[in-house]
């Protein structure tokens, strides 16, 4: 799965941006992933609800809100019940993860967990039996266009092994400096999902771009996208 990030796109054309991602399905992105920043648990500020509302009337594409946010309890719920196919709240950030899962679900969305590049995965385990996708950050989180960070391969490497032992159910997913010379590690590790910003929305045709990155990870592990 690819889920372009709009964090790289012309935040003055986000519905042509999605357009422009947008294909048959196993063509076009599988997710619009959608960073939403608040200035406080990261130094940057993106946007929030009232966009993502905009979005979800403006695509077809299923969004894949993630939160870098103070106080995810309070405000991630609003997220899954506008419309969001996928919120994931960090870790670092969440007063009580499982409970928050549970609202997320409660509210029709997916639940995602994220975790720094800094954060350990086993102390937080037994929270991820409780949620849909666990977001792996290889670049710390607050601004794209950062480079790849390879020792986050580790977490990934743990969380496959766990999903196809059948300790955990969830998706895969990392996010930061993926690009056409970082994906097919991260494929071979396990991720099942891949979110790409600049590698997307700074090429000439962010469609073909999309396709590329997909094949290139299919390359990797066939038998993990054949289906």
């Amino acid at each position: 799965m690819i889920a372009p990030s709009i964090l790289s796109a012309d935040f003055a054309r986000l519905a042509d941006e999605a357009d422009a991602v947008t294909g048959d399905p196993g063509v076009g992105a599988d997710w619009l992933h959608v960073d939403v920043m608040d200035a406080h648990f990261v130094p940057n500020l993106t946007l929030g609800l009232p966009v993502v509302e905009s979005l979800l009337r403006a695509t077809t594409i299923p969004l894949d809100c993630h939160l870098m946010i103070d106080d995810p309890d309070r405000w991630a719920p609003g997220y899954a019940e506008a419309g969001a196919h996928n919120v994931t709240v960090h870790v670092e950030a969440a007063d009580d993860p499982i409970m928050l899962a549970k609202n997320l679900r409660a509210a029709g969305a997916s639940a995602g967990l994220s975790v720094k590049p800094g954060t350990p995965l086993e102390p937080h385990l037994e929270t991820l039996k409780h949620y849909d996708t666990l977001l792996v950050m290889s670049v710390e989180p607050g601004f794209g266009g950062q480079s790849f960070l390879p020792q986050v391969l580790d977490k990934v490497r743990t969380a496959r092994r766990l999903v196809d032992t059948g300790h955990l159910r969830l998706l895969v997913e990392i996010d930061g400096g993926i690009n056409a010379d970082t994906i097919e590690a991260a494929a071979e590790a396990g991720v099942d999902c891949f979110v790409a910003g600049s590698a997307v929305y700074g090429a000439d045709d962010p469609l073909r771009a999309v396709q590329a990155l997909r094949a290139r990870a299919a390359g990797v592990a066939p038998h993990r996208w054949s289906g």
